[in-house]
């Protein structure tokens, strides 16, 4: 559900937030006082189309930020899908708008354009009188009608799509099997070639890793070994001046001065410490180095099993799995090539009976669909009429394409006859902008409990209608919203008076500049603004009686 919509520095908007409720939401106001630019200021949070002039006179940069509640378990793992995760069960999509350029951010984090229509997609539907995405292209009628039908046909499209892709699979094979002798001798002697390199040296899975430890476990015995041996010739090895010599020396120079003095005991006591730990040192420092002691034939022979394992690598895989895998996968080819006819032969059975298997999954998706639209159009012709569409007739043709596809072969299209005696023609073809958005509104409504989208907008759904019409949309509108949340934008008080939650959009102005404000109305201020939409400029006590009881009216028919 949309909680909250954050708008600044965008056209007439200064800045304004609204708290959407569930249920119906409708904004009404005068005409220009800027309900379109609320919408508009949505789509653009949403992905849309968006230039510097669209913001406020003035500003330099602009925020749409829209702040939802996610609920819903399957919308929750496909967010968590695109790396999405709620906080507080909330997903903020925001964009700010600066001159020339855009940044699109998810709960705080930069992301891209695809990315922000991809998860916006998964939490709002908007439908607008001209939404080419739905009704006026005829590539969704398919799709509408596979929602409809989704129990039935969603394991079936399963299987086509996994029939289809090994079909494609071995097509593709097939292409790449043309050669002639020439060329598959090369191949083969290059394969064979490769496949001995590979075999000579023996690999055992996981031996590059502890090669590499070993070869660094000697490297650095090595490099200790040599600074061990350098400190050891210091301390006791060379005779021409090592520690434990000079410590001998002063040893002999000192000992007959504690004779003479006394007090010079300690200093000597000291220095006879100094060479008993001097000892105790060269001693375990000797013991150190044979610790360290490793064979030099040794360490070369793990260098060059190195050498020979990276060279490997560098021409057939990363990692020693790599290359054995790719030696398996060139022993198949050594097998194919030597016997290629064979080889092309059993491709080509192959083919055929992927193509069968995808020919017959096709067969019964088309027959599903094929049930399901008629069934489909019934019920969205019952909706229509419920919508004041008299004596129209209105049906899904199937079509075969002649050609497969992960979806299979058919293409679907809605057709409409809007007069009695006037022959079916496509619904994109012959349906104003009006009837367009009622049609949708009956899609919608036979579909509320098919589709996930928690929050649908529906903008100029009224244009064109009017009386007994408008009424029948209001109960439309109020059906979809028992399931979901709703927010309508509208003119005629006939769908304002079945608000759950209703908006006053308005608009002022001072000397220096023009702005829009929205305000959530209470009981009251709701009954004064479907007065003013019944009477216009003047309300009498008579239009203001008439406005409460038709929102008494629509809320008894709940």
């Amino acid at each position: 559900m949309l909680e909250n919509l954050h708008v600044k520095n965008l056209a007439l908007i200064d800045e304004t937030e609204v708290d959407f409720g569930p249920g119906l939401n409708i904004l009404t106001g005068e005409t220009g006082a800027g309900k379109s630019i609320l919408m508009g200021s949505v789509g653009l949070a949403l992905g849309g189309r968006y230039t510097a002039d669209m913001l406020r006179n003035g500003a330099s940069s602009g925020l749409v930020e829209l702040t939802f509640s996610v609920e819903d378990e399957k919308i929750q793992k496909k967010l968590e899908k695109m790396d999405i995760y709620p906080e507080d069960g909330q997903v903020t999509l925001s964009r700010k708008l600066m001159e020339g350029r855009s940044i699109s951010r998810i709960n705080g984090e930069t992301v891209s354009m695809s990315t922000l229509k991809e998860a916006a997609g998964l939490l709002i539907d908007i439908h607008g009188q001209h939404d080419s995405q739905t009704l006026l292209n005829r590539r969704n009628h398919l799709a509408l009608l596979d929602l409809y039908a989704d129990r039935e046909v969603r394991s079936v499209k399963a299987e086509m799509a996994e029939a289809y892709r090994v079909y494609q699979e071995l097509v593709k094979k097939l292409e790449e099997s043309s050669m002639d002798e020439e060329s598959r001798r090369r191949e083969l002697s290059l394969a064979e070639f490769e496949t001995a390199e590979i075999e000579e040296a023996s690999l055992v899975q996981g031996e590059d890793e502890e090669l590499e430890q070993t070869y660094r476990r000697m490297t650095e015995s090595r490099n200790i070994t040599e600074a061990v041996a350098e400190t050891y010739q210091y301390t006791a090895e060379d005779a021409s001046g090592n520690a434990s010599d000079c410590l001998s020396r002063a040893i002999r120079v000192f000992q007959d001065v504690p004779g003479f003095d006394g007090s010079a005991g300690e200093l000597y006591s000291q220095l006879l410490d100094v060479d008993s730990l001097l000892n105790d040192f060269n001693r375990e420092l000797s013991e150190y180095a044979k610790s360290l002691e490793f064979s030099e034939e040794e360490f070369n022979e793990t260098e060059e099993r190195l050498n020979l394992i990276n060279h490997l690598k560098a021409k057939y895989g990363k990692t020693v799995s790599d290359i054995l895998t790719y030696c398996e996968t060139k022993k198949q080819r050594i097998e194919q090539l030597n016997d290629y006819d064979e080889y092309v032969r059993d491709l080509k059975e192959k083919k055929e009976r992927a193509a069968a298997q995808v020919e017959k999954i096709s067969s019964k998706l088309h027959q599903i669909r094929k049930k399901n639209s008629a069934v489909f159009s019934k019920e969205i012709r019952l909706q229509m009429s419920e919508l004041n569409f008299l004596d129209t007739r209105l049906e899904m043709r199937l079509k075969d394409t002649g050609h497969y596809s992960a979806n299979g072969s058919d293409e679907a299209e809605f057709y409409l006859s809007v007069n009695p005696g006037e022959p079916m023609r496509s619904l994109a073809d012959i349906a104003s902008g009006g009837e367009l958005s009622r049609i949708m509104l009956a899609v919608k409504t036979v579909l509320a409990d098919a589709e996930d989208t928690p929050t649908l907008i529906f903008d100029e759904i009224d244009s064109g209608i009017s009386g007994i019409t408008a009424d029948k949309v209001s109960e439309k509108l109020r059906l979809i919203a028992g399931s979901r949340q709703v927010i309508c934008i509208t003119h005629l008080p006939q769908i304002a008076a079945a608000a759950d939650v209703h908006f006053l959009i308005e608009k002022s102005a001072d000397k220096k500049s023009v702005q829009t404000r929205i305000e959530r109305l209470d009981k009251e201020s709701s009954v004064k603004e479907l007065a003013r939409m019944l009477g216009g400029a003047k309300v009498t006590d008579t239009i203001l009686e008439s406005a409460r009881e038709m929102k008494e009216l629509a809320k008894r028919e709940r």
